[in-house]
């Protein structure tokens, strides 16, 4: 049984061409590819990573030489007091953070689109970004000066709330031992509708001061603040933990997308596999908006384009979606960083604008149907 198990290596979820057209042969020999030139691939991307964590904590509206930070890198030549403060304390945290964020909020989308098998799928499809919205409005308003562990109420009361949440919804969706897919949804939606339109209420506990109501707007919107290490470090942790129980989850992953019946004839306990990949998933979306707020369209462009570049396998995927969402937030923060410098743009509105143009290209030129 397990032999048979470990063979299922593909799903269902990916674009079926309507017509031959330029580009499918390309596609297909990268979904064909072998092990080692996958593996050269995904290095090439972990490459790019590091050097657009270099160039990006370069830049900024003090700029540090990347000569002086390669110096340093390599210990030929200390840098001065000012860019050490300014790299080690301000820019490296927040370019770790964004990709974090990115990386989680990447395979986050890629596990909940092939949980629904639903390529429109992203991190907050069930009421993850209601919750996490409240929790953040009430750190806000109320415990604006409260922390703990590198923490602040704001980033801690999002996490809760994106969790609990989610909770929520599983809960609501499980009838008779089973969670139907569609209900899901349902209870996401409707729940995740609920609490994001609440928190227009918080506007009546500060109605003489827009202070707070305005880091509210900027939290929605999107905002990767400079976190202390100690948070850095503790999320970094939690990042790990939860790719490591996703890897395993995967292959389990691919079985489910050929249908229920078919999985429960190899064995799977699907009830276990759906549970244990929502709450992974709400792990990392949590993690994501506790550091980044609510950011639209990572956990939806990068799955997708990965699924089209490297075919429908989730256990593939899963490296190539964290190491690309974490490359993308990285390069669009860096923009939201220094195109209106020394005004800064929240990432959020960054990635509408330039996420936003980019699927519906990607849509309107393959012009592709989906079989889920």
């Amino acid at each position: 049984m397990e032999t048979e198990l470990n063979k299922v290596a593909i799903s269902p979820l990916t674009s079926a061409p309507l017509g031959r057209r330029r580009g499918d042969h390309a596609l297909k020999a990268f979904a064909t590819m072998n092990a080692p030139t996958f593996s050269i691939i995904a290095l090439l991307l972990l490459i790019t990573l590091a050097g657009a964590i270099i160039v990006s904590v370069s830049l900024g509206a003090t700029h540090i030489p990347l000569r002086a930070i390669l110096s340093a890198l390599l210990q030929r030549q200390p840098l001065t007091e000012t860019q050490h403060t300014i790299l080690f304390a301000i820019r490296l945290p927040r370019v770790l953070a964004s990709s974090i964020v990115g990386a989680a909020l990447a395979v986050s989308g890629l596990m909940f689109q092939g949980l629904f098998r639903n390529p429109m799928a992203d991190p907050y499809i069930i009421g993850a970004s209601g919750g996490a919205a409240v929790g953040a409005c009430i750190g806000i308003v109320f415990l604006s000066q409260f922390t703990i562990y590198g923490f602040s109420a704001t980033a801690l009361l999002a996490f809760v709330g994106a969790v609990l949440t989610m909770m929520v919804v599983y809960a609501l969706a499980r009838s008779h031992g089973r969670t139907s897919g569609v209900t899901l949804l349902l209870a996401g939606f409707a729940v995740g509708t609920m609490l994001t339109n609440s928190t227009y209420l918080f506007e009546l506990f500060d109605p003489n001061s827009s202070s707070g109501i305005r880091i509210v707007a900027a939290w929605l919107h999107g905002t990767i603040d400079v976190p202390e290490w100690k948070q850095l470090i503790v999320t970094t942790c939690l990042f790990i933990l939860a790719i490591t129980v996703a890897f395993p989850l995967m292959r389990r992953l691919n079985t489910l997308a050929l249908g229920d019946d078919y999985a429960h004839q190899l064995g799977i306990r699907i009830e276990v596999t759906r549970i244990a990949i929502i709450l992974v998933g709400s792990l990392l979306t949590a993690i994501a908006v506790s550091l980044g707020g609510l950011i639209s369209f990572a956990g939806l462009i990068i799955p997708h384009v990965a699924r089209l570049i490297f075919g429908p396998d989730n256990v593939r995927l899963l490296p190539i979606t964290a190491i690309g969402g974490a490359l993308f937030l990285v390069v669009a923060d860096t923009l939201a960083r220094i195109v209106f410098a020394p005004s800064e743009l929240p990432v959020g509105i960054l990635m509408v604008f330039l996420g936003g143009p980019f699927f519906i290209y990607l849509l309107r030129k393959g012009k592709r149907e989906y079989s889920l």
